[in-house]
């Protein structure tokens, strides 16, 4: 049977509407780095090498190569970190164009260097993008969270944040990073931006 992360998962990529408190475990990700307007071409090329790997190791026994511990599941959502040059930070209004990011995609447990390394070869001998060498594969640890799910356009997104900030200072936890997470289970480039569904996710801490 599938490994489904939207049924097997939903406590991580389908949180209720409004904000709710919960600890993200460890988990591997390919991550690829950047700064910048997310409108941009070079921005939809990152996505896509992301995805030429996911897909890569999702398809590896159709190659002749099975993975120790393989099993088969749904290739996980793209998920994002946001954060804002000092520049950004600084304006008072937003502009995208100082936006800094580092966009993922996780990957399975039985995944491991070895299984990066022939995912690399299979999508370079398919086709050798120069994004390629900016990818890294890393374990990544959110821990204690508040997350919510957000309906439509990203730009309406600061009305869920307003949502989380209220809920962080009404329960005695502050943000441990500026930075924050999306997650995205409708893709933008298909779905319209009212229907788009993105799981909004802050590191946080009991203040002392």
């Amino acid at each position: 049977m599938k490994f489904e992360w939207r049924k097997k998962e939903k406590d991580l990529y389908l949180p209720s509407k409004t904000p709710s408190l919960i600890t993200i475990p460890k988990q591997k990700f390919f991550v690829i780095d950047g700064k910048g307007n997310p409108n941009s071409p070079e921005f939809t090329e990152k996505i896509g090498v992301l995805y030429s790997l996911a897909y890569a190791i999702r398809m590896m026994p159709k190659k002749g190569y099975t993975p120790d511990g393989y099993f088969e599941y749904t290739v996980y959502p793209l998920e994002g970190i946001w954060d804002l040059t000092e520049k950004g930070q600084q304006s008072d209004t937003f502009n995208k164009d100082e936006l800094i990011y580092s966009i993922m995609i996780r990957q399975p447990d039985f995944v491991t260097d070895d299984v990066v390394d022939k995912a690399f070869e299979l999508v370079k001998k398919k086709k050798d993008n120069p994004l390629l060498n900016d990818v890294v594969f890393k374990t990544i640890e959110d821990g204690l969270s508040v997350q919510m799910m957000h309906l439509g356009s990203y730009d309406n997104e600061p009305e869920s944040f307003k949502q989380m900030n209220k809920f962080i200072n009404e329960n005695n936890l502050e943000k441990t990073v500026f930075k924050h997470r999306e997650i995205y289970l409708t893709d933008f480039r298909r779905v319209e931006s009212s229907k788009l569904k993105t799981v909004l996710r802050y590191m946080v801490r009991y203040k002392e």
